[in-house]
């Protein structure tokens, strides 16, 4: 058995020495000390903390860079705050995340600030320092402009000092960006958090993809067209491993649920480190309705039942107030007992600020309260309600009683809101009004269709 190499980055400790090394002072140009901490922040991820100190001259710097994989999706936080308590929710700001408030139109752009484990005070304290900076000289050379910068910072102190209430907004293409949930592990009203695909451009931007060229995509898109899957055939292919980077396979296959649709499953396994992951995407074409499926979990036995979370799927246990969103941990082909066991390590695991030094005992205490709950209904120590609503309708739980009804189980169809169908760009779809050629007749009639749904 080959000895795996030490991990590079490592758990937290008091104990953990840093890399120094020199390098230049940006301020006076003699040689500092940049002191490096390779290490995870507990229950979220791992982390560069950079500090700088130049002896010559006293200057100081610190800097926080993301050390783990780019998410499979970016991040849109939206958080309406309204007191001083709003404004110490803790933020994780990469470099590549743009920071926004709507009611002043003030942008934060991406790479303007460095990544910084701050509070909302922080970002808004830093912002009006950067602005404040210039405005003697600008005061002589362009008072027009002073007067307009003056006036973002008068507003950007009104906000600091909690005297009006605003929109914050966070939007990082990574993924790897955070702000605080004050109600957590339940949803917190003040905040909205979305993820989303990334675009093209993003990508290419972030280094993801390499940038387009035509005659490469023309080749892969003619092996597309040459690739025939087999129902009964389990594709291999290399991937990478999310965990220690080691080269990976990743085995998909294509199955048809009875009394659902046709699924594909992705599974992956590194025998470097032992890590497994599943997923699961439904085929088919969109549902015209949503469904909302409900089950009264009354014995050891439902736990065994099949069920399909899809990625667009949002799960809720009423009785703990547990309330997953659309997106949370992706699609999964399980069990009951399966897929609550996920969700148990997911929270106990991976939920920033809900343990350590900074977290308060009362809120230390409602987490580790709410764990317990939910440790019971994964046990089946109590009665229970599940909840699954899929605005897609791509997600299943299995009827144990099929084909007849299930006593305990309520399957409901609704119409999609227009704001769900614009989330999942069913507005933008176009189906109808095609002529032989495959040309567009009246490209605009979408559009004002558009426009007159959300206005109803």
């Amino acid at each position: 058995m080959t000895q795996q190499p030490e991990p590079i980055i490592l758990e937290l400790n008091p104990d953990q020495g840093c890399t120094e090394i020199e390098s230049l002072c940006m301020n006076c140009r003699e040689n500092g000390i940049t002191r490096l901490l390779l290490t995870k922040i507990p229950y979220f991820r791992e982390v560069i903390i950079m500090a700088f100190e130049c002896p010559h001259c006293g200057f100081r710097n610190n800097e926080v860079q993301s050390a783990s994989e780019i998410s499979e999706t970016g991040v849109h936080c939206t958080c309406q705050i309204k007191n001083s308590k709003d404004l110490s929710r803790q933020v994780l700001k990469a470099e590549t995340a743009t920071a926004r408030i709507d009611e002043l139109d003030f942008e934060i752009p991406a790479g303007a600030q460095r990544g910084v484990l701050t509070t909302i005070e922080g970002i808004l304290t830093k912002a009006i320092e950067g602005l404040s900076q210039e405005q003697p000289v600008r005061k002589y050379m362009d008072e027009n402009l002073y007067n307009k910068i003056q006036a973002i910072i008068d507003k950007l102190t009104i906000y600091r000092d909690a005297k009006e209430p605003f929109t914050f907004i966070l939007d990082d293409p990574t993924g790897n960006s955070f702000l605080e949930n004050l109600n957590a592990p339940a949803i917190d009203p003040q905040l909205e958090v979305r993820h989303y695909v990334r675009t093209k451009e993003q990508n290419e931007a972030l280094g993801v993809v390499a940038a387009a060229n035509p005659e490469v995509e023309k080749e892969e898109e003619e092996k597309k067209d040459n690739i025939n899957i087999d129902v009964d055939e389990v594709m291999h292919f290399d991937a990478t491993c999310p965990s220690c980077k080691a080269p990976c396979s990743t085995r998909m296959h294509l199955l048809n649920i009875p009394h659902f649709k046709e699924v594909v499953i992705m599974a992956t396994t590194c025998d470097s480190c032992g890590y497994k992951s599943n997923e699961v995407k439904a085929g088919g074409a969109i549902a015209p309705k949503g469904k909302k499926i409900t089950l009264k979990m009354t014995d050891e036995e439902d736990l065994s039942r099949d069920i399909l979370k899809s990625e667009t799927c949002a799960l809720k246990i009423p009785e703990i107030n547990l309330e997953l969103t659309y997106g949370t941990l992706g699609g999964r082909f399980t069990t009951v007992e399966g897929l609550l066991d996920q969700i148990y390590d997911e929270l106990d695991t991976k939920t920033p600020f809900t343990k350590g030094d900074s977290v308060t005992p009362e809120r230390k205490h409602k987490f580790s309260d709410f764990l317990h709950k939910l440790d019971e209904v994964k046990e089946m120590k109590r009665e229970f309600t599940l909840i699954l609503d899929d605005p897609l309708s791509n997600s299943y739980l299995q009827n144990i009683y099929a084909p007849d009804p299930d006593p305990n189980m309520t399957i409901e169809e609704y119409e999609r809101t227009f704001q769900q169908n614009e989330d999942f760009g069913i507005n933008d779809m176009v189906v109808e009004n095609y002529n032989e050629k495959g040309e567009r007749i009246n490209p605009v009639k979408n559009t004002e269709q558009k426009v007159e749904q959300k206005a109803e």
